[in-house]
């Protein structure tokens, strides 16, 4: 054999056993050691090819995003405009159909592996949007085209096709109609779609259904000496503390370089404190999520049930969700970006949530009129996207905007449901009367 060609199948061993390794104890369990026993390689020949256990990652994430990208493409040759984003999430199922495994790697496992990864799994997300968005391009202003940014719907289907996988649910290929389904219930003519790009809008007026306060404020460090608290009141304090400080370090750093040793500093706790309340920074994170989940499904219920009509019962829902995530974007951040690194616990809180979720969608199936309800998968699909367009404004550093993303949420939520007329003039009149009540 020669020597380039050996070197392109170690090269590639070597991937294929960041993928087996990951596959078979996650991103934490994908140690060196554990890809080399996959791959059969040596120790020496891993760092021939990469620096260490996260190049070896990024660089597996690549190669079967590469792959994925050439199979879109081959879909998308010589497609007319109003078929290449059918064509292209046709394509992304089947390649998660016949590629189960090194599928579950890039759309699951990737969101574990921090930053980077998250940034990668993005990035070929935004690479076959644009390459649909190419072939949109020559579309007439008539040409029915669906009326959604396409990264959020093919973050959306990424996030249907990682739970299923996890779940070792029946072929994803088999999700195709549904979902093709569900993105022609967007379909508006070329020339008059609004919402093409996920950018934030107005923000209505501040919800009644908040917490007066963000819950993610730093709890007051008692002074040294005698604290007038008895000695549970201190064990809050000392727990609150620490989990306000896990989440800011997750935040900065995120969770897999975060370290005990950086809680304990921001809280201000020593190590005996540390340990008394928390196992390690896994168990920390995961009662930060747990929090967090139970404060945004608790705001968001209170603001449906306060109002009578489905339409508006939904659109409160999500004036009160996208507040409470921009006032509070630890909550965000931890609960939509930090979520899958953390373990078991979350990634089942994620789920939890998905469902529901889905209940607030049931009674839009009242609000359908003559026009086809959306299936089981259709609503599985709506809340995907949402959950998507959320983690995307919570990756952007800064100020992420989540309350400005309602009316886009609205959209996602009510289209399929009432219709692309009814939903966007639902809209605007609910966006006019923010307006109004800010001049006034």
């Amino acid at each position: 054999m020669r020597p380039n060609a050996r070197k392109r199948t170690q090269r590639e061993r070597l991937l294929e056993g960041m993928v087996e390794a990951s596959r078979r104890r996650g991103y934490v369990g994908a140690s060196i050691a554990a890809v080399i026993a996959a791959a059969g390689v040596s120790r020496p020949t891993f760092y021939d090819y990469f620096a260490d256990r996260d190049a070896c990652f990024l660089a597996a994430i690549e190669d079967v995003q590469g792959e994925l990208l050439a199979a879109v493409e081959d879909a998308l040759a010589d497609r007319k405009p109003s078929e290449a984003l059918p064509a292209a999430v046709t394509s992304v199922l089947e390649f998660a159909s016949a590629h189960g495994e090194r599928a579950r790697f890039l759309m699951a496992d990737s969101t574990s592996g921090g930053r980077l990864a998250l940034d990668a799994r993005d990035e070929g997300i935004a690479r076959i949007a644009a390459q649909i968005e190419r072939a949109q391009a020559d579309a007439k202003p008539g040409t029915p085209l669906a009326d959604i940014d396409c990264r959020v719907a093919l973050g959306a289907i990424y996030r249907m096709v990682a739970m299923r996988q996890r779940r070792g649910q029946a072929p994803v290929s088999k999700l195709a109609g549904e979902l093709l389904g569900w993105l022609s219930a967007y379909e508006a003519p070329a020339g008059r779609r609004r919402w093409g790009t996920a950018t934030p809008g107005p923000v209505p007026e501040r919800s009644r259904h908040l917490p007066a306060v963000p819950v993610q404020q730093m709890p007051t460090v008692f002074p040294p000496g005698r604290v007038r608290a008895s000695g549970s009141e201190v064990a809050e304090n000392h727990r609150l503390r620490i989990m306000w400080a896990a989440a800011r370090v997750a935040a900065a750093k995120g969770y897999n370089a975060a370290t005990v040793a950086d809680i304990q500093k921001l809280a201000r706790v020593n190590a005996g404190t540390f340990y008394r309340h928390f196992a390690d920074k896994q168990e920390t994170l995961a009662a930060v999520h747990e929090l967090g989940f139970q404060q945004v499904i608790d705001v968001t219920l209170r603001a449906f049930f306060a109002e009578q009509a489905w339409p508006q019962r939904s659109w409160e829902a999500g004036r009160a969700l996208t507040q409470f995530l921009q006032e509070n974007p630890l909550v965000a951040h931890v609960g939509f970006v930090e979520a899958n690194a953390v373990g078991p616990g979350p990634i089942q809180r994620i789920e939890d949530s998905h469902t529901a979720f889905l209940f607030f969608l049931q009674e839009g199936l009242l609000h359908t009129g003559p026009r086809e309800p959306p299936s089981q998968v259709a609503m599985e699909a709506i809340v995907a996207s949402v959950f998507e367009l959320i983690y995307m404004r919570a990756r952007v550093a800064g100020d992420p905007q989540i309350a400005g993303m309602l009316g886009y949420i609205a959209h996602l939520w009510l289209t399929p449901f009432l219709g692309v007329k009814d939903a966007n003039a639902f809209i605007e009149r609910q966006l006019r009367s923010a307006q109004q009540a800010h001049r006034g």
